[in-house]
Parts: structure tokens; C-alpha cells; sequence
């Protein structure tokens, strides 16, 4: 299993018990979601293992687990490590709610430009998310918030928008 095939769960937080049972963070909307889970993957030396879940209640806002055949000692060691789950443990979203790498590869049609190109990749890394459509040999970078995408349509692999006045325009000249 890649990295690509999956998505970021959460992380290992800390050590619960005595007993090797530690605390987890699931960084989702719905935590409880995922209590039924059977494994997870963790990120040791960037590779994905697989570890077997015996048992998951909730605690607080986090969860406390007991992975199989995992020693106290083990358990330690995990502490700090990423959990990932597989893409197809991925609830389904509807209407015009997405997952950012759903929508790679979707064209963007504004309301005033229309086709504005494909998206190409989406940072996420600043304080709001951004979309990145290529445009011939241009990038065109539109903030990916609520406001601005007006409808995603799946079958098409489309998302119509209305970028912020006179945004599309800076790119374009």
C-alpha cells in the first residue's frame, strides 16, 4: 500500500496504559466514524505497515487503542507515527462538498471566463486552500473556498465557479 492509495487518518498521540494501549488522534470531522475499524496503516521509515486493531473506544475527543500482537514496548515506539487509512474507507461526499484529490484533473469554468483550464494540483499548505488550473502554458491560482465554487459536477469531472473580480484577469495578461 502507497501513500497515494490512501489518505492521512491521524497520528499516535501518546501512550494510554500501562497495558500498551495508546491514544489517537483522528484529524477527521467525524471521529466516531471510525470506530469500527479493523486496521490502519502507520508510517514507520515512509513506508506503510499494516497493524491490526483489537480493540477502539472513544476517549475525550480521541480515541484509545489495542493493536494485536503489539507488546507494550512496541506500542512505545509508535508513538508519534501517522495513521492512514485506504481511499475507499473514504466516506462519500455529495453536492458540493469534495475531497482535494477527487477533483484533480476536473475542469474549472468560471462564470464570467468560462473554461479556465484543469486543476492540476491543490496547495494546501497556506492559510486557505488554493487550486492550481493549468492555462496553456499559464498557471491560474483561485482560492478554493465556499464562496468561490458555485457547483461540482462529478459526471463531468467539472466545477463551475465565480472567481473574485478581476482575479482570472491578472493571469491572463
Amino acid at each position: 500500500m502507497t501513500k497515494q492509495d490512501c489518505f492521512y487518518l491521524g497520528r499516535i498521540a501518546k501512550p494510554f496504559s500501562y497495558k500498551g494501549e495508546l491514544v489517537l488522534f483522528f484529524d477527521v470531522d467525524e471521529p466516531l466514524d471510525y470506530l469500527d475499524l479493523d486496521f490502519v496503516y502507520i508510517e514507520i521509515n515512509k513506508r506503510l505497515v499494516k497493524y491490526e486493531i483489537e480493540s477502539l473506544r472513544p476517549h475525550a475527543n480521541k480515541v484509545v487503542a489495542r493493536f494485536k500482537d503489539v507488546t507494550v514496548e512496541e506500542s512505545n515506539v509508535l508513538v508519534g507515527k501517522d495513521l492512514y487509512l485506504p481511499l475507499e474507507r473514504l466516506p462519500k461526499l455529495e453536492g458540493n462538498k469534495f475531497y482535494f484529490h477527487e477533483i484533480i484533473g476536473f475542469n474549472v469554468v468560471d462564470e464570467e471566463k468560462g473554461n479556465i483550464g484543469k486543476i492540476r494540483e491543490i496547495y494546501d499548505n497556506m492559510t486557505q486552500p488554493i487550486m492550481a488550473i493549468d492555462f496553456g502554458e499559464k498557471e491560474i491560482l483561485i482560492p478554493l473556498i465556499d464562496e468561490v465554487i458555485k457547483q461540482v459536477d462529478r459526471q463531468n469531472k467539472t466545477i463551475h465557479i465565480k472567481a473574485p473580480q478581476g482575479l482570472i484577469d491578472i493571469y491572463l495578461d
